[in-house]
């Protein structure tokens, strides 16, 4: 693995409107795996076919990504959602640890400057 090769956490959606989260260091490669159900595909993916990507953020180490990937896993699917909305990922450049996330209001308040 090369450490200077950033890493991303990716959200995919699939047509039963259920969330997948992974991480990966070229998110639409990856992608392209799940949607053609590559033997590299994730085995929940291949049961739950994807619709779209919703969501992608750059974390940065490997080992970042693997704590804030597990920190968004933690999270409820609404406050999920929430983060999807906002396009926006707060998180401690040590733990992992996410942010609250911006609550609806934020969103729209953000909507309304422009942001």
């Amino acid at each position: 693995m090369n450490p200077d090769v950033p890493w991303y956490l990716y959200v995919i959606r699939t047509i039963k409107g259920t969330l997948y989260a992974g991480i990966t260091t070229n998110v639409r490669r990856r992608y392209q795996e799940h949607v053609t159900g590559s033997p590299k595909a994730a085995r929940f993916l291949r049961a739950n076919p994807p619709q779209d990507l919703v969501f992608k953020r750059r974390i940065g180490s490997h080992s970042l990504a693997l704590k804030v990937e597990y920190r968004f896993k933690q999270l409820s699917k609404r406050n999920k959602e929430t983060i999807i909305r906002a396009g926006k990922l707060r998180f401690d450049r040590e733990t992992g640890a996410i942010s609250n996330p911006p609550s609806a209001n934020d969103t729209d308040v953000a909507k309304a400057r422009g942001d």
